[in-house]
């Protein structure tokens, strides 16, 4: 008895440890042998619950009555966001073929009219690519029956194109090499029936780049669903100040349909209605601003510009632009400390994946320019630098409705769409920003002239990859990167450890993906700008009303409705669903 009780506890602490550690979803791929039992796990839970619910007829019962597998695809849509679900394909084929008995063919047939898939990113690092052997070890019938998919497919291009061997080979599902890995990403798409991306120029360059010889083969797969944000949460939960002088001049119906914002246009130049957005913001500052002095012991000036970038930490959302900007800000102070500036408190927050080295080491950089900035008597309360640590929804919710300026700064043609960049939208920031996912819709929905949009387009990001990148060129021509730079390398940041960020400098200066010093000259002018912009308060505020104006498209609302009618092949329906404690009527 003692030993069955041991080896209980021991098992269910196996069981348990599947579910103990939580990875963050992050732009960053680490083929950890858990994560790949989690999302196994998932998947397979998920499945299981709805081929039951699909065999019961009616709603509580868990007699099986449907045994036929024909409406399946009718009655159900799988949506794979992102490639974590993609076992979803080769379980569902496992569980048609195995359990179910259907022949292959028929299985195939209603995977593929049953998954979509959509992608959330192009950059290769982040996408999934397990290693065979560890299918082989965790999950070998599913690798058998992605071997058949394969060869099925690869028969398929081989008979498109003959003797396209080349061709063959990107678009196997197994990339050979060492180790032979699955590319899930490719799974993804032969098995789904529709494939798109989050903003209008990802679903482009998911064409044209990551996914050119799949679109080749079946153009009409392929769509777009530009991302929304929830006007529930992001504005009446979290600014109700906001909503509440929104309602007062359009009424309430744009909680359910954001596109009745565009009636703000009509208030731009009434006077009472810029006062009243204006003073909502300083409220929604003055509040953040005592907490930011509670829980970091820094004194925030709130008539200052609130300048925010929260998202991931991550080379290609490039914070250390940001970070290179405060340097430079706090260089001009230093130099001519009796001119006037126009007084910025930087808020910077986000998570580092725990394995990825160089965010941690951007994170310790933002902190300790801090360190030096804040502490700095000449400067005062011109420049604040803080990190916002342990960012979350909790804190977005406070942080968002304060802020004055968002930072949307990635590399052109990184980014897939953002979210965040709405959420500010919506809640009276002005976007400074590259062309790059959302934003583009952002500047075509307000008009460009209402963002700061700076720096390269995509275009350019690929001549000059084409041409070749040397941040050295950038650096020998822009003193105050040159200044901003040395000091970093020098340790004027790190006293006690001069060499703490030679990494940060040597990639900045050697291998930078998302050449960082492109965009710097572009990118202080565009924040010159801000401040001008800011000096004038009625024309800033102007400058929000028509960016909350146009913030309509955005709204998860209108992004769900497509999914339905262009995907998923069902009518939206705005019958509110009665929560299930709720009897029926």
């Amino acid at each position: 008895n003692v030993g069955d009780y041991i080896q209980a506890v021991l098992d269910r602490n196996l069981a348990e440890n599947i579910s103990r550690v939580l990875y963050p979803n992050d732009n960053f791929f680490e083929g950890k042998e858990l994560r790949l039992k989690q999302e196994y796990f998932v998947v397979a839970a998920s499945l299981q619950d709805i081929i039951r619910r699909f065999k019961s007829s009616k709603f509580g019962c868990r007699d099986p009555v449907r045994t036929s597998f024909e409406t399946f695809p009718d009655k159900v849509a799988i949506q794979l966001n992102d490639t974590h679900p993609a076992l979803a394909i080769p379980e569902l084929m496992r569980i048609l073929v195995d359990v179910e008995k259907l022949d292959w063919e028929k299985a195939w047939d209603i995977t593929k009219r049953t998954c979509a898939y959509t992608n959330h990113t192009v950059l290769p690092e982040a996408l999934e690519r397990w290693p065979v052997q560890m299918f082989e070890h965790l999950l070998p019938r599913h690798l058998q029956i992605i071997y058949s998919i394969n060869q099925k497919h690869l028969e398929n291009i081989a008979a498109l194109y003959p003797g396209d061997m080349d061709r063959l080979a990107r678009m196997s599902l197994i990339e050979e090499g060492d180790p032979k890995r699955i590319n899930m990403a490719h799974l993804s798409v032969v098995g789904s029936h529709a494939v798109n991306g989050v903003a209008q120029i990802h679903s482009e360059i998911v064409k044209s780049t990551v996914f050119k010889d799949f679109y080749e083969v079946e153009p009409d797969k392929f769509q777009n669903k530009t991302n929304g944000i929830t006007p529930r949460r992001w504005l009446l939960l979290c600014n109700p100040g906001l909503a509440d002088i929104i309602a007062e001049r359009i009424g309430e119906s744009f909680i359910t349909d954001l596109d009745q914002l565009k009636e703000l246009l009509k208030h731009v130049n009434n006077e009472a209605f810029i006062r009243d957005v204006a003073n909502v913001k300083q409220e929604n500052k003055l509040k953040f601003a005592a907490y930011l002095e509670n829980e970091y012991k820094v004194k925030i000036n709130p008539s200052s510009i609130f300048d925010v970038h929260v998202k991931r930490i991550h080379e290609y959302k490039r914070q250390l632009l940001n970070c290179l900007h405060v340097i430079t800000l706090y260089n001009r102070i230093k130099k001519d400390p009796n001119k006037t500036f126009v007084p910025r408190t930087v808020l910077i927050g986000g998570k580092a994946a725990p394995g990825y080295h160089m965010a941690k080491m951007i994170i310790k950089l933002i902190t300790s320019v801090g360190n030096v900035v804040n502490n700095d008597p000449i400067v005062g309360d011109r420049l604040k630098v803080i990190f916002l640590e342990n960012y979350r929804v909790s804190l977005a919710e406070k942080v968002i409705p304060a802020s004055d300026l968002s930072e949307q700064i990635s590399t052109a043609g990184t980014e897939a769409s953002g979210t965040g960049n709405m959420k500010f939208m919506l809640n009276g920031a002005l976007t400074i920003g590259t062309m790059d996912g959302a934003n583009v819709e952002m500047a075509e929905e307000a008009g460009e002239e209402n963002l700061f949009i700076f720096g390269m387009r995509v275009d350019d990001v690929e001549a000059l990859d084409k041409k070749g990148y040397n941040a050295k060129d950038y650096f020998d021509k822009l003193p105050e990167l040159r200044q901003a730079m040395d000091q970093i390398s020098s340790g004027y940041y790190s006293p006690k450890e001069p060499e703490q960020f030679k990494d940060i400098v040597n990639m900045l200066m050697h291998h930078d993906r998302f050449k960082v010093f492109a965009d710097f000259g572009a990118y202080i002018k565009s924040q010159e700008k801000v401040s001008e912009l800011y000096k004038n308060q009625r024309e800033w505020t102007k400058t929000v009303i028509k960016n909350i104006a146009c913030s309509g498209k955005f709204s998860s609302d209108r992004t769900i409705k497509q999914y339905a009618r262009e995907i998923w092949g069902v009518e939206p329906s705005d019958v509110k669903i009665p929560p299930p404690n709720e009897p029926k009527a």
